[in-house]
Order: C-alpha cells, then structure tokens, then sequence
C-alpha cells in the first residue's frame, strides 16, 4: 500500500515509520522541512514541504497512486480541509483525520470522515484504521489461553446490535471506542461506522471471529 500522511510531528512521524516497517510506502508533507528530522536517518519514504490541502501538494506524495491518507498535523482545520479535498477530489475512501475538538470528531464521523482523538496511542490507532486486516491483540492472559483483540469489522455490519454480533461470531464483546471514547455496551447498542470493536476471545476463536466480522453478515 501507499500512504500519504500529512503532518510530520510526533504522531505523524511515528505513524510514517510505523507503515514503513511493515513494507508500506509512505510520502509525508508537512510546511515545516525541519520536521522531517524526526523521521530518522533510514526512512526510505517520500518528504514533501508544502500543506496538505494544496492539490499540487498532494500529487507530488502520489495521493492519485495512494491506498490511504491520514491528516495528523496540529491543527483541525487543516486535518479536515486535506482530508476533504483527498476524498472528494482525489476520491481516496480510506481517509483518517485526528480532531483535537471532540464536538468536531463526532460532526465529521458523521459525515464519513474516521477522526482520533488527540489520546496517547493515536498513531497506533490511526495505523489500525488505514490497515483493516485481521484483528490485534490487546492483552492476553498469563496461561496464553485466553486473549483481547481489537477487530476490524466489515462496514456492512454497521447498524447491527451488538448482541446479535456476539451472538453471531460466538464471542463476548466487553467494550467498544467510539469518537475516541471507550463505552460499555448495552442490549440495544448499535455498532456505528468509526467504532473500534474488542472481543474477548479463546485463542482457538480467533480465526473464526476474524472471519465472522472481516465479512459481510451471513444474511446481508
């Protein structure tokens, strides 16, 4: 995959690596060259100095080439600006912004646009999102038997209860993180489009969970 991020502070350049070493290539822009530095001297990716809205920008990271973009710099007119113009004029569906404003996070969920909150792990949480593959275990008991993963659900569960998931897939879901926020479920939520979904699981579940929430529902 190709992935374009905009925004080369902390999270960003965590996020670049992160991608890169798991044999992805990335292009970063940020306004600022020096930022750059934080890459470290074997990112073998694509710099580009400029803003993240400007389309010429933007076709010199290769977003008309790019599987996904993230817009994490420090501001959250700028994330929301690029990753507008990325959907809507380059027509990238995998888009991620972080929102430092919750009310703004929700506003933009709703419109289609995945957004993270400024939290500790945002890099990490980015990267799940541009990469929907499998699941991620979270913690896992000391007998090695039992474990928690995050899931990654096709996006044609959304609108289910989540009993009825658990009851489908054979497992228990303790929580989910919604808007940036964890929530324990009740019997009438809904999994909602942005939702990360946990499941508590024997580690022999694993591959059938993954398989039940990384496909459609059964009668869709």
């Amino acid at each position: 995959m190709h992935i374009v991020i905009m925004g080369c502070g902390r999270v960003g350049s965590s996020l670049a690596r992160g991608l890169e070493r798991r044999g992805h290539t990335v292009a970063v822009i940020d306004i600022n060259q020096d930022s750059f530095r934080r890459l470290g001297p074997d990112f073998q990716g694509k710099t580009v100095k400029g803003v993240g809205f400007d389309q010429d920008i933007l076709r010199r990271a290769g977003i008309e080439k790019a599987d996904g973009f993230a817009a994490v710099s420090s501001g959250d007119n700028s994330n929301i600006l690029a990753a507008r113009v990325v959907r809507e004029t380059f027509e990238v569906d995998n888009v991620v912004a972080r929102i430092y404003d919750q009310g703004r996070a929700e506003v933009y969920e709703r419109l289609g646009i995945p957004s993270v909150a400024t939290v500790r792990w945002a890099a990490d949480q980015i990267m799940r999102r541009l990469l929907p593959s499998g699941s991620e275990p979270q913690w896992k008991d000391p007998s090695g038997n039992v474990r928690l993963i995050e899931v990654q659900v096709d996006p044609n569960w959304v609108g289910t209860k989540l009993v009825t998931m658990q009851r489908k897939a054979h497992c228990i879901i303790p929580f989910l993180v919604r808007f940036g926020a964890g929530a324990v479920p009740d019997a009438e939520t809904v999994f909602q489009d942005g939702d990360l979904l946990y499941a508590a699981v024997a580690n022999e579940q694993v591959p059938e969970v993954e398989s039940v929430f990384g496909n459609p529902p059964a009668d869709h």
